[in-house]
């Protein structure tokens, strides 16, 4: 067990990369996909050294907690990145992008807490620690001189709003439940891509070289 880790939204850029690194570093991956029977998601994850004996590939819901316990069992650490980025506009903030990200993360945590996971390590984005426009006001001392709630909810900010929510749970989980939580907060992905498809800030570097907005 102490070999095994967890890695939800393993198709995606990063999801990717990581599995190949763990693989390379002689662990056995769990990772979670999607849709198991599009091999746009699959294909590539299969090719990489390591995974004809020490890749597990598990089809996950992020709102179904059946799904996610399934992959998460058996497993020492997760790394949870499953997540939707969305670059187009957005028609429902609610089911496209707050629910899979909150209660999304919501499953992760709970899985791995029955599961006995020793480690969570959560993929938020430097979108959840953007300075609100509100500071330096009166908040510019406490944790909300960062993301702001009802500014990204009237501005229609729903990716950093769905970001700021599911870290705030996901600290607010780990105090009451006595988990070990580590959050990392990446910027900008680019770089070598592993996926046929291209991740949502490679897919905005290309339109800026195309000259479209």
């Amino acid at each position: 067990m102490e070999k095994v880790v967890c890695v939800t939204g393993g198709s995606g850029c990063i999801g990717s990369w990581l599995v190949h690194l763990l693989l390379d570093r002689g662990y056995t991956v769990h990772a979670t996909v999607q849709n198991l029977n599009d091999e746009a998601e699959t294909k590539h994850l299969q090719s990489l050294d390591g995974a004809s004996t020490r890749l597990r590939l598990f089809q996950m819901d992020l709102l179904r907690h059946d799904t996610v316990l399934a992959a998460v069992r058996g497993c020492a650490g997760v790394f949870h990145l499953a997540s939707p980025c969305i670059v187009d506009q957005v028609h429902d903030p609610q089911k496209e992008l707050l629910d899979p990200a909150i209660k999304g993360t919501m499953n992760v945590l709970t899985a791995a807490k029955e599961a006995g996971v020793r480690r969570v390590v959560l993929t938020s984005s430097i979108s959840a620690v953007t300075p609100s426009p509100n500071w330096p006001g009166d908040v510019a001392k406490t944790e909300e001189c960062w993301t702001d709630v009802e500014y990204s909810k009237q501005k229609g900010l729903w990716y950093p709003l769905s970001k700021t929510l599911a870290e705030k749970a996901a600290w607010d989980f780990a105090k009451e439940n006595d988990l070990d939580v580590v959050v990392v907060n990446p910027g900008t992905v680019m770089g070598p891509v592993i996926p046929p498809r291209l991740n949502a800030s490679m897919v905005m570097l290309v339109r800026l070289l195309q000259g479209k907005s």
